[in-house]
């Protein structure tokens, strides 16, 4: 028998969940918490395999949560069971330790199977997370080659752009004309896709 937690400040979620995995037969769920803070005090006591984890808790988030329990046990294997599917979130909780992510609307039998799979040395996601976790990789990948394509200059304009320079500020800076700065703010934005200096300063800043 496995041994489950359920970290869920939703008591109607939470309670579902602890009714599936003791119905299993392969589960017990010995530790149900409210809270992240719960979390970290609780568990240790109850020496669980594998933790559900919801990310939208009170206080302490979720995934600082599963930072915090990998810390403590790198062997914990923990599922992010939550009703996002924002791409930022799904990678902040993989990045915390998480091993899978998987939908509060998931069936009963999708969670069952997300534990054993995680257990078996899987990584569970639903469909729809893993769609948007290759999208994410494709876009990461179409953003790196784009800035690949700036030159040595336009890469320097950029820069300063995303620190909040003006036009003229930055002239001074690369002892270049105002014109040019322009110039390349133009091939910018198109070797970028992007049509105004704030987008090519967001999207320079994600890429860091």
């Amino acid at each position: 028998m496995i041994k489950v937690a359920v970290v869920e400040d939703n008591k109607t979620t939470r309670e579902g969940l602890k009714t599936i995995l003791n119905l299993s037969g392969d589960f017990e769920c010995v530790c149900v918490c409210e809270t992240g803070e719960d979390a970290l005090k609780m568990l240790p006591k109850h020496a669980p395999a594998v933790v559900l984890m919801d990310i939208q808790l009170p206080n302490m988030s979720g995934i600082e949560c599963v930072s915090k329990l990998k810390r403590l046990f790198p062997g914990l294997i923990v599922i992010m069971i939550t009703v996002y599917e924002d791409p930022d979130r799904i990678f902040s909780a993989l990045r915390a330790g998480a091993t899978g992510y998987i939908l509060k609307r998931s069936l009963p039998q999708e969670v069952l199977s997300a534990i054993r799979e995680a257990t078996g040395g899987g990584a569970p996601m639903s469909g729809e997370i893993a769609r948007k976790v290759i999208q994410y990789f494709n876009a990461q990948t179409e953003a790196e080659d784009d800035f690949e394509s700036l030159t040595s200059r336009e890469k320097a304009v950029l820069d300063l752009v995303a620190h909040g320079f003006a036009n003229k500020e930055i002239a001074a800076r690369l002892f270049v004309s105002v014109d040019s700065v322009r110039w390349h703010l133009k091939n910018i934005y198109v070797k970028l896709h992007v049509h105004s200096r704030t987008e090519a300063a967001l999207k320079f800043r994600r890429s860091q």
